[in-house]
């Protein structure tokens, strides 16, 4: 069965999207390209698939994957108490290569790991990962590498690092940026409003991997707010 689907050939992406959806359905393992590195996937929702992305990658539960999301909008949904600062980045830099994580709401019925109430979200820059999101929903994505090995930015890299353990692998080429994102945790973040409705922010946005988006990009949104931004 076909695994590798050229994305700049107009039957195999249709072909390759319409098979990725599929077997996201079943549970299974998508490689999809994004705008930093390519990305192995599975639905969020699907514990099944966690599991596959975790034993696939050789990572245990407290090492839980990050989730894409297909629009801005998703992220309150996703995320409980989003402060003002992460709804000025998500402006700024998204679609983009800025992961953030945030408090997630205790509602959803989901099963990352050991991510003691948070999730880590992004939204990335990228259309063939867009059109796919916007599909099937919310996807747990991480690096397409084994765990300590470089991220892979072609397709050819994901299928030699994890082979037959992804059912379908979306090729669009080489990675734009070939770096990870930035990650940021905003979870000490806490907005407060006065009786004339003015907003306070405290706490600090801590820098928990550098990446694509730089520390100045950064801190020409969030000022002081990121840490070590004196």
């Amino acid at each position: 069965m076909q695994r590798v689907f050229d994305c700049s050939v107009d039957t195999d992406l249709l072909t390759g999207m319409r098979r990725a959806k599929v077997s996201l359905g079943r549970g299974e393992l998508v490689v999809l390209p994004t705008d930093t590195v390519y990305g192995i996937g599975c639905d969020a929702f699907s514990a099944k698939g966690v599991q596959a992305l975790l034993a696939a990658k050789g990572r245990t539960p407290q090492s839980p994957p990050p989730v894409l999301i297909g629009n801005v909008n998703t992220l309150h949904a996703l995320a409980e108490d989003v402060p003002d600062v992460a709804r000025r980045l998500a402006d700024t830099f998204w679609p983009g290569a800025l992961t953030m994580i945030l408090r997630a709401q205790p509602s959803l019925n989901w099963d990352l790991g050991e991510t003691k109430g948070t999730v880590a979200l992004r939204m990335p820059d990228h259309k063939i990962a867009l059109a796919l999101l916007e599909d099937v929903g919310p996807m747990a994505v991480s690096s397409a590498n084994l765990t300590g090995q470089p991220a892979a930015t072609t397709c050819a890299q994901a299928y030699d690092y994890l082979g037959e353990s992804v059912q379908v692998y979306l090729d669009s080429g080489n990675s734009p940026k070939g770096e990870a994102s930035t990650i940021i945790d905003l979870t000490g973040i806490t907005d407060s409003y006065d009786a004339d409705g003015n907003l306070s922010t405290t706490g600090k946005i801590r820098i928990v991997r550098r990446g694509a988006l730089s520390d100045a990009k950064l801190r020409s949104v969030a000022g002081d707010l990121l840490e070590g931004a004196n």
